[in-house]
C-alpha cells in the first residue's frame, strides 16, 4: 500500500483507469473515535488526469496507507479467462472510450460463444440468449440501448459517432451485468448448495 505523502502512487487511477496516475495531495486532516481512541490520518488526492478524489487513510503523515477509497474495479475470478480478460482490460481502458467500447464488445462476445452462442452477429446471439432464457427480455433492451457496436471503431466508420465516456461506462456496465448472469451468480448458488448440503 502506498504511503501518505504529497503524492498517492496507485497502479491504475480508480476513478478513470488511467495507468500510473499522478494523484496529488490536496487535503490531509486526523481524526479520533467518540472515546478519543482510534487515532487516523486521513489524506484526500485528486487525479491529475480526471479530477477525480481519492481519499485514503493511515496510522499518520509519511505512513503506509490502511485503506484507500474508491477501489480501482475487479473483475470476478468466476468468470472464464478469456472474457474476464476483455472485460478488466474495458474497465482499465474507460479513459480511452472507443477501446473500451471494443473491449466490452469483444467480453460480451466471448461470454455468449463460452455459452455456445457462436452464429450470427452479436446482437443476434444477444437475442438467442433470451431465447435460451440465459438472459431475460430486458437484458436484451438493455444491450439494444447500449453501444456495442465495436464494429463502427475498428473499421473506422466515418458516419458513426465517437463513444463518450458514457457510452463506454454504459457498454462496461452491461458486460458485468450479462456475466453476473451468465457465470458469477450460477456459481454462488452452486457454492451455495454445496454448503448447505
Amino acid at each position: 500500500m502506498p504511503t501518505l505523502s504529497g503524492t498517492f502512487n496507485l497502479a491504475r487511477c480508480p476513478q478513470c483507469s488511467v495507468a500510473w496516475p499522478t494523484l496529488n495531495l490536496k487535503w490531509q486532516s486526523a481524526t479520533n473515535d467518540s472515546s478519543g481512541g482510534r487515532p487516523r490520518h486521513w489524506a484526500l488526492y485528486v487525479c491529475s488526469t480526471c479530477g477525480g478524489v481519492i481519499t485514503a487513510w493511515g496510522n499518520g503523515a509519511e505512513k503506509e496507507a490502511q485503506d484507500h477509497f474508491p477501489k480501482g474495479a475487479t473483475v470476478s475470478d468466476e468468470i472464464p479467462e478469456r472474457p474476464r480478460t476483455f472485460l478488466a482490460q474495458a474497465q482499465e481502458s474507460l479513459h480511452a472510450p472507443a477501446g473500451a467500447v471494443m473491449l466490452a464488445a469483444s467480453a460480451v462476445d466471448s461470454m455468449l460463444k463460452n455459452r455456445g452462442l457462436t452464429e450470427g452477429s452479436l446482437y443476434s446471439r444477444i437475442e438467442q440468449a433470451a431465447t435460451k432464457n440465459l438472459i431475460t427480455t430486458d437484458m436484451t433492451k438493455w444491450a439494444h440501448a447500449v453501444r456495442l457496436d465495436a464494429n463502427d471503431q475498428r473499421h473506422a466508420d466515418e458516419a458513426a459517432t465517437l463513444p463518450t465516456n458514457a457510452d463506454a461506462q454504459r457498454s462496461i456496465d452491461f458486460a458485468i451485468a450479462l456475466a453476473e448472469i451468465l457465470f458469477v451468480l450460477p456459481a454462488r448458488v452452486e457454492r451455495g448448495l454445496k454448503d448447505s448440503g
